[in-house]
C-alpha cells in the first residue's frame, strides 16, 4: 500500500457493510434519564441524536465525496485544508478526503482560541477550514484575516453567512475514487506541537509515518476484526487517531465515545462490547475513584469481552496500575510512548508481556530503535546515566514546515530524532525521567519533577499532582508541589510533608500547593501554565532560551 487511503478502500471492498465507525452522545441520554437501548424508543428523541454510525463503504464514499469536490474547487497535490471540529462521525470520512485529493490534512485543537486559529492556519499555509458550530463565534472572529483560506466549509446545521454548507455541497460529488498517483514519501498531513513554548511547530508527516503507525499499533496490540476499539481523546491528537488505526488495519469497529465519565466509559465498552479501551491517567483515575466511592458498581455491565488497556500521553503512576490490575485483573495492560513528532505513540511501549516491569516506558517499539544521549545529541550515555532520548524510525517527521532552524535542532545524522525527554535505562528498559525543561536545579542537584510526583500519588487522598520549579534566592530554585485531593478526603500541609519522610531530603517539596491540576486534552499537565500562575519558570528553560 502507498497510502494511508489505500486501507480505507481495501476496507469498503472486503467488509462494505460491517460498522466502521459508531458516534455516541451520552449527554443526550442524561437528558432522558433512561438506558442506551431505551433511548430508541422514546419517539420524540430519535435515536440520531445519541448513537449513529457508519459502514466501511459509507466511509469510504464519503471520504470520495469530499475529496472530489476538492478537486472540484482546484485543489491539488500539496495543498492544505485545516479541520477544526469535535470529534463526530464526520471527522474522519473529512480527514480521508483530504488525503484522496492529494491534500495535506491540518487538524487543529479545539482549545484553540481565536488568534492561535489564525496562526496556525497562517503558519501550515492553510488553503481550506473545515469547521463545526462550536467554533463558528472564534472562526468569524478571524476568517477576514485570512485571505489564504479560500473556501470555508461549515459541518452541522444553521451554517453562518461567511461560510458553505459541508452537507449540502459535498452530498452532490461522486462517490468514486479520484485518480491520481501517490507515494509513500509524498506529504500526508501536518500536525502541531503542544506549545508548550507559546508558539506551536507545524510537524510535517509523509503517508509512510501514516502507514507504520498502522503496523506499529496492530504490531504492539494484536488487533484483529472482531476487536472493537472505545476512541475518547480528541481526534486532532496523534495519539487517539495513531491507537485507532491498529483498528483500521484489520477493519475493526471502532466507538468515538463524547464524553469521560466513568459511567459513560464503562457503559460504552459493555453495551457496544468494546475490546480495547486506551485511557488518559486522569480517567483511569476517575473510573477507579468512581467504583471504589460506589458511583459505579462493575455487575451493572458487561464488561468480560475488554481485554486491553492501555495508557499513553504521560507519565503513568505505577501506584494507578497497581489499583487498576486489582480490580480489572484480567486486562492486559501496555504504556505507550510517543510524540506527534514520531507519528504519535508507539516509537516505545511497554509491551503487555512486561507487566512486572510497570513504571518504564518499555522498549523500542517496533520497527523502531532508541539511544538515550549526552548534551551534545550523538554521544551515548554511559550506562546508568540520565540523557535525553533519541528515536530511529520509519514514523519520524519529515520536517517542521517552514522552520529549517528548528528541524535542525531535533533531526540529527543518521535519523535520530531528539524528544526533549529525559530518560535512563535500566536492565533493558527505558525509564521516563522528566522534560528536559522541566528539570529543577536546586542547590546544584538536579531534580525530575515526574519522580516526586509519582511518590506523591501513592498517597491514598491524593488525586492529581504536579511539580513545578519556583525561583529561590539561595537555592536558585525549589520545588512546589501542586496537589488536587480526591474528592470527599482531606490533606493537611503537615500530613503531606510527613509523608514526603519516605524521600530524599533534597527531593522533597519545599512548598506545598493545594489546587487543581490543569491538564490539556490529550492528558499531560498544563505547566507552562502552572508556571505562570504562580511566578514560577524552570531555569532549564530559561537556559535555554524557552519562553512560556
Amino acid at each position: 500500500m502507498n497510502t494511508i487511503a489505500d486501507i480505507l478502500e481495501r476496507n469498503a471492498k472486503e467488509w462494505p457493510n460491517d460498522v466502521a465507525l459508531v458516534e455516541i452522545n451520552p449527554q443526550e441520554l442524561e437528558a432522558h434519564r433512561t438506558t442506551w437501548r431505551e433511548y430508541s424508543l422514546i419517539e420524540s428523541s430519535p435515536i440520531e441524536a445519541f448513537r449513529s454510525e457508519m459502514t466501511w463503504a459509507q466511509f469510504n464514499e464519503k471520504a470520495n465525496r469530499f475529496a472530489n469536490f476538492l478537486l472540484s474547487r482546484g485543489f491539488r497535490k500539496g495543498d492544505k485544508v485545516a479541520i477544526l471540529l469535535m470529534n463526530c462521525l464526520e471527522w474522519l470520512p473529512i480527514y480521508f478526503g483530504v488525503i484522496k485529493a492529494g491534500c495535506l490534512a491540518v487538524p487543529l485543537n479545539f482549545r484553540y482560541t481565536a488568534d492561535e486559529i489564525k496562526y496556525c492556519l497562517d503558519l501550515a499555509d492553510a488553503d481550506a477550514l473545515v469547521f463545526g458550530p462550536e467554533f463558528t463565534g472564534r472562526v468569524e472572529q478571524i476568517i477576514d484575516q485570512t485571505p489564504r483560506v479560500k473556501i470555508r466549509l461549515y459541518v452541522g446545521d444553521d451554517c453562518p453567512s461567511f461560510a458553505e454548507s459541508y452537507r449540502n455541497l459535498v452530498s452532490y460529488c461522486s462517490s468514486r475514487t479520484p485518480s491520481g498517483a501517490m507515494s509513500p514519501e509524498d506529504d500526508a498531513a501536518i500536525y502541531f506541537s503542544s506549545g508548550t513554548t507559546g508558539f506551536p511547530k507545524a510537524i510535517v508527516l509523509q503517508h509512510r509515518c501514516l502507514l507504520h503507525s498502522c503496523v506499529v499499533e496492530q504490531k504492539h496490540h494484536g488487533q484483529t476484526k472482531d476487536d472493537t476499539f472505545l476512541c475518547i481523546p480528541p481526534l486532532y491528537h496523534t495519539g487517539a487517531k495513531m491507537h485507532w488505526f491498529g483498528s483500521f488495519l484489520v477493519g475493526g469497529k471502532a466507538v468515538l465515545l463524547k464524553g469521560v465519565k466513568p459511567e459513560w466509559i464503562l457503559r460504552a465498552v459493555s453495551e457496544e462490547g468494546c475490546t480495547i479501551v486506551w485511557l488518559l491517567v486522569p480517567w483511569a483515575q476517575d473510573v477507579l475513584d468512581a467504583i471504589e466511592r460506589g458511583d459505579v458498581k462493575l455487575e451493572d455491565y458487561r464488561l468480560d469481552q475488554w481485554r486491553l488497556m492501555h495508557i499513553g500521553a504521560q507519565p503513568v503512576p505505577p501506584a494507578l496500575i497497581k489499583r487498576w490490575k486489582k480490580v480489572f485483573p484480567h486486562h492486559d495492560y501496555d504504556t505507550n510512548y510517543g510524540l506527534s513528532e514520531s507519528t504519535g505513540p508507539g516509537a516505545v511501549h511497554l509491551g503487555i508481556e512486561n507487566i512486572d516491569h510497570v513504571g518504564a516506558i518499555g522498549v523500542a517499539g517496533y520497527g523502531w530503535q532508541t539511544k538515550i544521549v549526552r548534551p551534545d545529541g550523538e554521544t551515548p550515555v554511559a550506562a546508568g546515566e540520565v540523557g535525553e532520548l533519541a528515536l530511529k524510525g520509519p514514523g519520524v517527521m519529515k520536517e517542521y514546515y517552514k522552520n529549517p532552524s528548528a528541524t535542525a535542532e531535533i533531526l540529527k545524522e543518521g535519523g535520530w530524532l531528539l524528544t526533549g525527554d529525559m530518560a535512563e535505562e535500566r536492565d533493558g528498559f527505558i525509564y521516563l525521567v522528566d522534560r528536559a525543561k522541566d528539570v529543577i536545579i536546586t542547590g546544584g542537584e538536579n531534580l525530575y519533577p515526574v519522580q516526586i510526583e509519582d511518590f506523591l500519588r501513592s498517597h491514598p487522598a491524593i488525586k492529581d499532582v504536579a511539580v513545578i520549579g519556583l525561583a529561590d534566592q539561595r537555592l536558585g530554585e525549589i520545588a512546589a508541589a501542586i496537589i488536587s485531593v480526591k474528592e470527599g478526603m482531606k490533606l493537611t500541609e503537615e500530613e503531606v510533608n510527613a509523608f514526603c519522610l519516605g524521600m530524599p531530603r533534597y527531593k522533597r517539596p519545599r512548598r506545598i500547593i493545594f489546587a487543581e491540576v490543569p491538564r490539556n486534552p490529550t492528558g499531560k499537565i498544563e505547566k507552562p501554565k502552572l508556571r505562570q500562575m504562580y511566578g514560577a519558570s524552570s531555569l532549564v528553560a530559561q537556559q535555554n532560551g524557552i519562553g512560556e
